[in-house]
């Protein structure tokens, strides 16, 4: 009899052990997206500048020139400027990736956390990796379309103010750049703006990240210097194979703000690829990445850090 009550308690046992792990890792996956973006956000709003740019524009000589330029213009405000926004997108778009991460982990491919019954193999974490960056794409895309945009108008409306010797007004705010959005380029559809583009570059940039991540982590021991070195390796491995498409992202979401003052117009991802070749050369698939890398490898090496070190934390209470 008592064996008939222990097997019919079990599958609850497993399920409130699933249900835990998932909101640990929601919870540490939220707080280390927000703790490494605000470490590295002058890099990331820089990468932003340099990605958007067309090549005679002022932001040259290198990322910490022109880290210290947009200071000179800006102050400590303008370096982190839209990181507020970012670290409201950063935490739910960080949690899903790892919440869906696990949960692929556990439904999938039967691998879990309660009863620790075996490892991914490396298809099975591209896997996992892939539909995790699918899913917090999706989840957060406006207001990352939102943020790149409050991450540039300054800029704008600083060239304008020196062309045509007027005060700079008072830029939108975050609300009011998704209501004008949405409104004025066609609803949902203006919100996701560059969506397909962000996919092709975030998916398989996540996936990588994972898969290097986890292979590397059961090489070294549990100590925060060897989980920084290999978090560090992982984030620029996968961005600098993927960061073609980053770039692309990041024009799509802005082409509605200007086309005549950016400098580029694309009808799709093949012609936005064919054009840059034609006008910028194979320099211009990785305008940026300079910067992308001093955001990147800090950004992914605090966030798995901190995404350990909270999860332990927590399971430990």
């Amino acid at each position: 009899m008592a064996d008939v009550v222990v097997a019919l308690e079990q599958p609850s046992r497993i399920k409130k052990g699933l249900q835990n792990d998932a909101s640990v890792a929601f919870l540490a996956g939220g707080l280390a997206g927000a703790v490494s973006r605000t470490v590295v956000s002058p890099f990331e709003r820089v990468k932003i500048l340099l990605q958007v740019q067309s090549s005679s524009e002022s932001y040259s000589g290198g990322v910490s020139s022109a880290v210290k330029q947009l200071y000179k213009e800006e102050g400590v405000k303008g370096l982190f400027r839209g990181n507020g926004l970012n670290c409201i997108r950063v935490f739910p778009y960080s949690a899903v990736q790892f919440l869906v991460y696990e949960g692929s982990k556990n439904f999938i491919f039967h691998v879990d956390g309660v009863n620790g019954n075996g490892r991914l193999t490396t298809f099975q974490r591209l896997f996992s990796g892939a539909l995790c960056g699918g899913a917090s794409v999706m989840a957060t895309y406006p207001l990352d379309l939102v943020r790149t945009r409050l991450a540039i108008q300054t800029a704008n409306l600083r060239k304008l103010q020196k062309a045509k010797a007027t005060s700079m007004a008072k830029p939108p705010g975050v609300w009011q750049l998704l209501r004008n959005t949405y409104l004025q380029e066609g609803g949902i559809k203006g919100l996701y703006r560059g969506v397909w583009p962000t996919s092709l570059g975030v998916v398989p940039y996540v996936a990588l990240n994972f898969c290097v991540y986890e292979q590397l982590r059961e090489l070294v021991p549990s100590q925060s210097a060897y989980m920084l070195a290999i978090g560090a390796l992982s984030g620029g491995i996968a961005q600098t194979a993927t960061y073609p498409f980053d770039l692309l992202r990041r024009r799509f979401q802005v082409l509605a703000m200007g086309q005549s003052e950016l400098g580029f117009h694309y009808s799709g991802v093949a012609d936005a690829l064919i054009t840059i070749g034609k006008t910028e050369g194979l320099r211009g698939y990785y305008r940026g990445l300079q910067a992308n890398l001093f955001k990147v490898i800090p950004s992914t090496a605090v966030s798995w850090l901190v995404y350990e070190l909270t999860r332990d934390f927590i399971k430990a209470l």
